[in-house]
């Protein structure tokens, strides 16, 4: 019995996380796995209803689970909020702070049917097959903040960027065994030629990288990468970056495979894993049932594959996902010409035909 905690969050979240669960379950029937899903209350949800956006109760769920599955947190409701009440970062920040969860991976693989569904042209991203790994803990998103005021008017702000040697060592050693499995080459991204952080994030990812002698390793900065990107993002295979660039970069990768709809994402470094999709609560589509689930069902593939190690069940879904696409259905965030508009109920149905239809 595999304990999964489901935390939807607000916005669409509750939607997409649905589907993603209902895909779970049809992979438990096919592979005779069993899931227990409990679910609780974070975000903008919980601070309505217990005061709060990461519940006692929340993380208690959390610490008992062999894995959580995540919607997403946060809206213009809650913007106004201190920090530490906003959904973002007494949400899920500290959701990832308590669990120890360092290392983000955010998979960016283009769907073959999908490749003119992007803003670039089919030729660029037909292929494309890349790994970002993103330091989740530190840098400026957790260092110290301030604002001053100042005599003369206006402020002084400060957010500290800052990193110790042992968490560059930790995320570097995550890239290059994820690299030993896939293509063998790690791209390091930072602004050394700029940034203190940097330059030592250089020094310390080449020294690590001369334990894995097989895998090749390569520097780049940040703005060249972004450029990169969008010129040849086939040279990419696992790209590992401290937090913001991560957060940028990953975003902008997820334009190759045309939305942040397909984008998901796990969370890893403790005892237990987070898996959610990269797009935020898109509040404007909340309750239309108009959302695209597919990032929230690949991640949902994440967790079998990197929490519970069922590799073949996560391989299942991602091909049942693949045929979906290529029977020329599409959510409206994909709509093409000549293609089938279905709502997020819709996909989830379809995903799961497929499953079922082995």
């Amino acid at each position: 019995m595999h304990k999964i905690a489901v935390l939807p969050g607000d916005g669409i979240g509750p939607e997409v996380t649905a589907q993603a669960v209902r895909v779970l379950e049809a992979v438990g029937r096919r592979f005779n796995r069993k899931f227990q899903f409990a679910e609780g209350l974070v975000g903008g949800a919980a601070l309505d209803r217990l005061g709060h956006p990461l519940p006692g109760e929340t993380m208690d769920l959390c610490l008992a689970s062999d894995a959580i599955l995540f919607g997403a947190v946060g809206g213009p409701k809650w913007d106004q909020l201190p920090a530490r009440l906003r959904p973002e970062a007494g949400g899920i920040l500290a959701l990832r702070k308590e669990l120890g969860l360092f290392a983000n991976l955010r998979p960016v693989k283009v769907f073959a049917p999908l490749k003119n569904a992007t803003a670039l042209k089919p030729e660029v991203v037909d292929g494309v097959d890349l790994l970002i790994v993103r330091e989740l803990t530190g840098g400026l998103y957790f260092g110290r903040k301030a604002r001053e005021p100042l005599a003369g008017g206006g402020f002084r702000v400060t957010d500290e960027l800052v990193y110790t040697t042992a968490e560059i060592e930790r995320i570097a050693r995550v890239a290059f065994d994820l690299a030993r499995k896939r293509r063998k080459k790690v791209t390091s991204v930072d602004k050394a030629n700029v940034l203190e952080s940097s330059r030592h994030w250089r020094e310390v990812v080449t020294a690590v990288g001369q334990e894995y002698p097989d895998v090749v390793l390569e520097h780049m900065y940040v703005d060249n990468c972004a450029m990169q990107l969008v010129k040849n993002p086939r040279q990419f295979d696992v790209l590992v970056t401290e937090n913001m660039f991560g957060d940028i970069l990953s975003d902008q990768a997820s334009a190759l495979g045309g939305s942040l709809g397909l984008l998901a994402s796990a969370s890893i470094g403790g005892k237990t894993g987070l898996y959610e999709p990269g797009h935020g609560t898109a509040p404007e589509l909340a309750g239309r049932q108009a959302a695209n689930p597919v990032a929230a069902v690949l991640s949902g593939a994440m967790l079998l594959r990197y929490s519970l190690n069922l590799e073949e069940e996560a391989g299942c879904i991602e091909r049942a996902v693949e045929r979906v696409f290529e029977r020329g259905f599409r959510t409206a965030d994909l709509m093409e010409e000549g293609r089938e508009l279905v709502d997020t109920v819709r996909m989830g149905d379809l995903i799961i035909e497929q499953i079922e239809a082995g």
